[in-house]
């Protein structure tokens, strides 16, 4: 009978997959030893691997590009990073290696967008779309850059907002509206709470915007919560959303362009399938026949990944510490760091994420619960910084022109909420892993 953890893995799923291999008993990740980065610099450890956010980026330009070929698409495909996924600035750099857009949705990103714009790395022809319930503040900077002759693109969410940027701003201006979608029946909400709703939007636009000597409308923005899904929920919210274009393009001829928001899945499983392509070809297509059918033109695609371009990228590594045996069934796993410090994910919106060991392959596997550090149960609490737990030390891995791997430390210590500075751990003699998405659980091994 098999009860090695390796012929779990390989019974259970195909294995070895793209990104995971194993080598002498040790997970890889996009070729990078894991147990190395345990050796060289301990646990609790974050760590970013830049080059898949430029592959994520790629393919999905090549998704859209093929699409578009297809069926003799005119309009433009625009890729947005979604700054709220991480702001760490060599994440936001590194997408913005690819020639893209920013999407922003708080004031506190237009700091960072000023900066890029200043230091040269973001291109000053290149759309910033301002997303979001916009502040005061939000709005005051909003119009400072547009006043400065950067290419803002506020999406108005609300009637108010539209009033207080042509108090602000001193020059024409463009806008773009977000549609109040519709969430599905077994959502805890029936309509979302950013944007306009389907009903209101063209008479806001014939009352507003219209006539108005300053302001033209661009975009129509367009996003459910529940992501991009080849389902007859999305598709039907998707057909309403072209709809909603084909009216206000009859009366707006500035209106030239439809963000289709985010809502790429990423990779949580083993068993993950989906099919970027076939989802791509689909909404090209549909957008095109909308387009020939009400005779207008095709228009320019936006989209805004977040997860889809940094979730894949990089994973969190752990050590179990000890294993408690509860009960004759249930064993738990203490791990060497917190849940809502390290995988707030995990804790605060119940995400799944891949979990692998590092080492220890050959090793028998039994069922385990992993805990967390703290005296909560479950680990469990709303707070990023609770009992002191430190934050992981963060590194952050790339590739040099001639492929060699690369590794920056990027956090030491992480700063604790009552101010005192706390010493990551470094060493501890039971070592686990995890190696994934944006972060991920561990089970138990030895050096």
């Amino acid at each position: 009978m098999k009860i090695k953890y390796v012929d779990l893995i390989e019974q259970t799923f195909h294995f070895p997959q793209e990104e995971f291999q194993v080598s002498d008993e040790e997970l890889t990740f996009h070729g990078v030893p894991l147990m190395d980065l345990v050796r060289e610099y301990g646990t609790p450890l974050k760590f970013t691997y830049l080059p898949k956010i430029s592959e994520n980026i790629q393919k999905a330009k090549g998704w859209f590009a093929s699409a578009m070929k297809k069926v003799d698409y005119k309009g433009t495909y625009n890729y947005c990073y979604c700054t709220k996924s991480s702001h760490f600035s060599h994440v936001v750099e590194q997408a913005l290696k690819n020639d893209i857009s920013i999407e922003t949705s708080s004031a506190y990103d237009l700091d960072i967008v000023e900066h890029l714009f200043e230091s040269g790395k973001l291109n000053k022809n290149r759309y910033v779309l301002c997303n979001g319930y916009k502040t005061d503040d939000y709005l005051e900077r909003i119009a400072h850059l547009i006043n400065l002759g950067y290419k803002m693109l506020p999406v108005i969410d609300n009637y108010q907002e539209v009033d207080v940027l042509n108090a602000l701003i001193d020059q024409p201006f463009e806008i773009g509206i977000r549609i109040a979608s519709e969430e599905e029946p077994k959502f805890e909400f029936y309509t979302s709470r950013l944007g306009i709703g389907y009903r209101n939007i063209a008479p806001f636009y014939r009352d507003v915007i219209q006539n108005h000597p300053k302001i033209r409308l661009k975009m129509l923005h367009f996003f459910i919560n529940t992501g991009i899904n080849d389902n007859a929920y999305y598709w039907n919210e998707f057909n309403k959303c072209l709809t909603v274009y084909g009216r206000l393009k009859e009366v707006c001829d500035s209106l030239d362009s439809l963000n289709i928001g985010g809502g790429f899945p990423i990779k949580n499983s083993l068993a993950f399938e989906y099919d970027y392509a076939y989802m791509v070809d689909e909404i090209i297509a549909q957008t095109k026949n909308f387009a020939e059918e009400a005779g207008i033109d095709d228009p320019h695609i936006y989209t805004e990944f977040g997860s889809f371009t940094v979730g894949e990228s990089g994973g969190a590594l752990f050590k179990v510490i000890y294993q408690k045996r509860q009960n004759d069934k249930e064993r738990w796993n203490m791990i060497d760091s917190s849940f809502m410090t390290t995988l707030p994910d995990s804790w605060a919106i119940n995400k799944r994420f891949i979990m692998l060991p590092i080492n220890r392959w050959n090793s028998d596997y039994e069922r385990v619960f992993l805990g967390g550090l703290t005296c909560d149960s479950d680990d469990y609490y709303s707070g990023l910084q609770h009992c002191l737990i430190p934050g992981p030390k963060q590194i952050v891995i790339d590739r040099d022109e001639e492929g060699k791997l690369t590794y920056r430390v990027t956090t030491k210590r992480i700063r604790s909420t009552s101010g005192f500075s706390i010493p990551v751990p470094i060493r501890i003699p039971w070592v686990a892993t995890v190696a994934c998405n944006t972060a991920s659980f561990p089970v138990p091994s030895k050096l």
